[in-house]
């Protein structure tokens, strides 16, 4: 038997996580997680030295994502992230990196585990999809 989530208990995610302020804890936790854990030295490596503008650019990006504010269109137009992220290789290890890196800024940031699952889903989809490095060849 397949089991359906019960409905959200909110309209949006931007609503479900508490709004801006979680929003903000949670991108400025994933930055944090990223220049400091050497557990994503690979994913760190793949940004400027400062990370300041990455974190106001994924705040302002996840706000309008999760259906709050729409302040990233309002500055740069549609994201399309894709060719935004093409000069950077991007491959398997640096997606896992990032999805690593995000999901335990989740946790660390008390997203509630049934908006963590949602969200992971289709930061997954996203990050798989913005790989523009082959993978590996099997040994």
């Amino acid at each position: 038997m397949v089991q359906i989530d019960e409905k959200p208990p909110f309209d949006t995610p931007f609503e479900w996580i508490g709004g801006e302020e979680r929003v903000k804890a949670l991108a400025e936790r994933f930055y944090d997680l990223m220049d400091l854990d050497p557990a994503y030295a690979v994913l760190r490596r793949v940004h400027h030295a400062s990370l300041d503008s990455a974190r106001e650019k994924l705040f302002w990006f996840l706000c309008g994502w999760m259906g709050g504010p729409s302040y990233y269109t309002d500055r740069f137009g549609h994201p399309r992230l894709r060719a935004r992220h093409m000069p950077f290789q991007i491959g398997i290890l640096e997606r896992d990196q990032w999805l690593a890196c995000m999901n335990q800024a989740m946790t660390d940031t008390a997203v509630p585990e049934a908006l963590r699952r949602r969200l992971y889903q289709s930061f997954f989809q996203t990050a798989d999809w913005m790989r523009n490095q082959p993978e590996a060849p099997a040994d």
